[in-house]
């Protein structure tokens, strides 16, 4: 190990007659103290085991050596050390008088230097104050701006001046406080400015809902007081157009209570309508809301960088605020009042978005505010659409429409679409027209109700005129009577036709500030008072016609009135065309249906009349109290028949009151009287021949169909007394031929006749059904059969038995023969 640590060392030792060399070479590097020694004593001590006893021993020599060169050198030196102690000992004593010397004058000096020294401290405590004084000073000129600033900044927090406080801070944050961070007053005012963003932007968001609460409160102030600043300038430039007959464009309204110039310069030449205008002060929407807090809030949040979030808090409490804005209240449909409120709160609330929209920069959009009216257009459409269908008073629908055109005029000028709106009229205009036609079907029944159905008596020609300035009468032969006279109308004739024309105004209400031509006007108008005669005024009169307690001169009243009413049709033609100025020959022109309607009225009450004209002969009829079983006749006609012709002469010459004043009319009232009176004779000799053939009516005596046979004798003289007019001769008498030759077949006897004849044209008995004969003579016989009649033994009516019998015989074979030939 030690060859390979220091061969060189191994192959010196190894060498013949080097080992002195070695070992003297040791010594040097040891006497040299050249550092480290471990190689070179290594070298010695890792040889062969001899080595080390003859290094020592080099070793002790080399020592030796050097003593003896030392003892040499101190003894050369001996004297000169000798005499060197003897002079310093001479010197001891002057010394000793030099310290005593030096001490006394360092005394005298630390004596005489103690004020010296109190000055000098003074001095250097003065000057290190001196010192700090001036490092104040510079630091106070350092960090005063910035306590400045500060100091600022809290009076502008104390005045509420928060925009500027925020300056302020940006200020001391970038400028001031870094150039003093070292100090521990700037770190803490460092870390106050964040707390003071905070509290000012909670302060700014609580004034933010202090102005969102007051807008809420004031909407419907604001939007009244919009709506009524659109109002007044629609009212000064429809009068300035009635005046100058100059239209002029319709100024946008605006809400800082000024007017346009041109309207200004208008008002500055129009004295007259400057005096129109209310003199009641109109407030501009800054006048009723502090806009402040939302541009300061806008101003702090846009400075903090969070102008976003403060939008967005912005529209979504708008939004909010809006859908509670269009939320109608459930009974806003009872009163104007409440559709008034409901208009202003939404007109106020997009005054306001309007307002906002042009003094702030993207707080609120052209898009938003669009899509914010979209919306709540479709959801006020639906409201009202819901609210109105309840509304039953047409003034109020009235009122309503005034209202949505001055709400629709109101935010058109503020530059919102509002043709949903207008369109949203047309629904409105059906339910005013509903309402309408509802009110005039009421006032129509009091005016039947009112009715005493007689011609109107006029006694001089005063209360002539006053009938003819409400209804347009005209009678050339009627004129041509002295007074007192009576009109053939009756006192609900000029009244409907007063109330028609009424119904006619009361649409044309609606028409006005539609902005709509005359034709559209001309239109509606006939339309709604064709839906008034075809619909109201129609169901009125049948309504009417029917009521039980309107008997037959009532209804022949009807009649006359609705002849009068539908020649007057043409001058409700005439009156529309007055309003409306368009012409009736004007193509799509809607023509008035009222001829149709009274026509219908007439009709209806003509089949009233042969109805109850019919009930009537029932009711005599149900009074007959025939002795079926006798045997003579009374010689004179029933009671309850004579009374029954009686009340038809006297009903019949009602008739004669119905118009004839043109050869129309004249026609149209004898047909009515013909028919009635044909009706009326057809149904008795109907209901006397059902009597006899009633299969209740079980027997029937010869004396009991003299008896009837008289009853129907006066029936034809009736028929033949020409009752009404106009009938050719016989007509009438027809009526009764059926039964007369029924009776006159069992009064005669004349079977043989009958049986020989029948089925021939030229018969006499041509109207007597077999079967009819049939029940009529079995009734007879079995009369005959219980009275014992027949059972004598007499030769003849043993053959007027067989005769009978044979009769039936033939009777039901033709009977069974006409079944067998259907």
């Amino acid at each position: 190990m030690a060859e390979a640590s220091n061969p060189v060392m191994s192959e010196m030792f190894l060498e013949e007659g080097n080992g002195e060399k070695i070992y003297e070479k040791v010594c040097g590097e040891i006497e040299t103290l050249e550092l480290p020694l471990g190689s070179t004593l290594s070298s010695v001590y890792d040889d062969q085991p001899n080595a080390h006893q003859r290094f020592m021993e080099k070793l002790d020599t080399r020592i030796r050596n050097h003593d003896r060169e030392i003892e040499k050198m101190c003894n050369f030196h001996h004297q000169g050390f000798v005499d060197a102690i003897n002079e310093l000992l001479k010197v001891r004593a002057d010394a000793e008088k030099l310290k005593v010397q030096v001490t006394d004058t360092n005394r005298g000096f630390q004596e005489a230097g103690k004020e010296v020294i109190a000055k000098t401290e003074d001095i250097i405590r003065c000057r290190i104050q001196q010192r700090n004084i001036a490092t104040v000073v510079d630091r106070l000129q350092l960090c005063l701006p910035a306590l400045e600033m500060y100091s600022k900044l809290k009076e502008q927090m104390s005045g509420k001046r928060y925009y500027s406080a925020l300056k302020t801070m940006n200020q001391l944050e970038h400028v001031y406080l870094p150039k003093v961070s070292q100090y521990r007053f700037c770190q803490i005012m460092a870390e106050n400015l964040p707390k003071l963003r905070e509290e000012i932007k909670d302060i700014s968001m609580s004034g933010l809902k202090d102005f969102l609460e007051s807008i809420r409160k004031h909407s419907d102030k604001i939007g009244e007081t919009a709506m009524k600043q659109a109002q007044q300038q629609k009212t000064f430039h429809a009068a300035l157009h009635r005046q100058t007959n100059v239209s002029y464009r319709k100024p946008m309204y605006i809400i800082n209570g000024h007017g346009s110039e041109d309207e200004n310069e208008l008002k500055s030449k129009s004295p007259m309508l400057e005096d129109e205008e209310t003199e009641e002060e109109v407030l501009s929407v800054q006048d009723l809301v502090d806009f402040t807090p939302v541009y300061r809030c806008l101003h702090i949040y846009s400075v903090l960088g969070d102008k976003e979030v403060f939008e967005n808090y912005y529209r979504k409490q708008r939004k909010k605020q809006a859908r509670l804005v269009l939320q109608p209240q459930a009974n806003m449909h009872e009163t104007v009042e409440g559709y008034r409120r409901y208009f202003s709160q939404i007109v106020g609330f997009f005054v306001v978005e309007d307002h906002i929209l042009h003094v702030t920069q993207g707080l609120v959009t052209g898009t938003y505010t669009t899509e914010l009216w979209t919306m709540a257009q479709s959801k006020i459409i639906a409201a009202l659409r819901t609210h109105s269908s309840y509304c039953t008073d047409p003034d109020l629908v009235l009122e309503l429409k005034n209202l949505i055109v001055v709400f629709a005029d109101t935010l058109q000028g503020y530059g919102f679409p509002v043709n949903r709106l207008f369109d949203l009229l047309y629904e409105v205009r059906d339910k005013y027209n509903e309402t309408l036609l509802k009110k005039w079907a009421g006032v129509f029944r009091d005016i039947f109700e009112a009715d005493n159905y007689s011609p109107i008596p006029v006694a001089n020609e005063e209360e002539y005129r006053a009938v003819v300035s409400k209804f347009p009468f005209q009678d050339p032969e009627g004129d041509k009577l002295s007074f007192p006279k009576k009109l053939p109308m009756s006192q609900s004739v000029p009244q409907i036709y007063m109330q028609v024309k009424e119904f006619i105004y009361a649409s044309l209400k609606f028409s006005e500030s539609l902005h709509r031509s005359s034709t559209e006007i001309d239109d509606m108008l006939r339309k709604s008072t064709n839906l008034l005669l075809t619909r109201t005024l129609n169901s009125g009169l049948q309504n009417l016609i029917k009521k039980p307690h309107i008997g037959l001169t009532e209804l022949v009243q009807i009649i006359i009135n609705t002849t009068h009413l539908e020649q007057a049709c043409k001058y409700l033609e005439d009156f529309i065309t007055n309003i409306t100025n368009i012409s009736p020959e004007t193509v799509h022109t809607t023509r008035l249906y009222g001829l149709s309607t009274f026509k219908d009225a007439r009709h209806a009450a003509e089949e009233e009349i042969y109805t109850k004209l019919n009930q009537k002969i029932d009711e005599f009829i149900q009074l007959a109290d025939y002795d079926w079983t006798m045997a003579e006749p009374d010689g004179r006609a029933s009671g309850y028949l004579m009374d029954l012709i009686n009340f038809l002469r006297s009903t019949f010459q009602v008739f004669t009151n119905l118009p004839s004043n043109n050869n129309d009319h004249g026609a149209m009232s004898g047909k009515v009287a013909q028919t009635a009176c044909m009706s009326a004779c057809k149904h008795l000799s109907t209901s006397l021949t059902q009597m006899l053939l009633d299969s209740e009516l079980k027997q029937i005596s010869m004396g009991a169909v003299q008896q009837f046979n008289l009853d129907v004798i006066q029936c034809e003289l009736f028929a033949s007394s020409d009752p009404v007019p106009g009938f050719q001769e016989d007509t009438l008498q027809l009526a009764f031929l059926d039964l007369r030759q029924l009776l006159d077949l069992f009064m005669i006897w004349d079977w043989s006749t009958y049986l020989a004849d029948y089925g021939q044209p030229n018969s006499k008995y041509l109207r007597v059904n077999p079967s009819t004969a049939l029940i009529l003579l079995e009734k007879m016989k079995d009369v005959n059969k219980k009275n014992n009649i027949f059972a004598q033994f007499k030769k003849n009516d043993r053959d007027r038995q067989k005769l009978i019998d044979t009769v039936v015989k033939q009777l039901r074979s033709l009977v069974n023969g006409m079944s067998q030939h259907s």
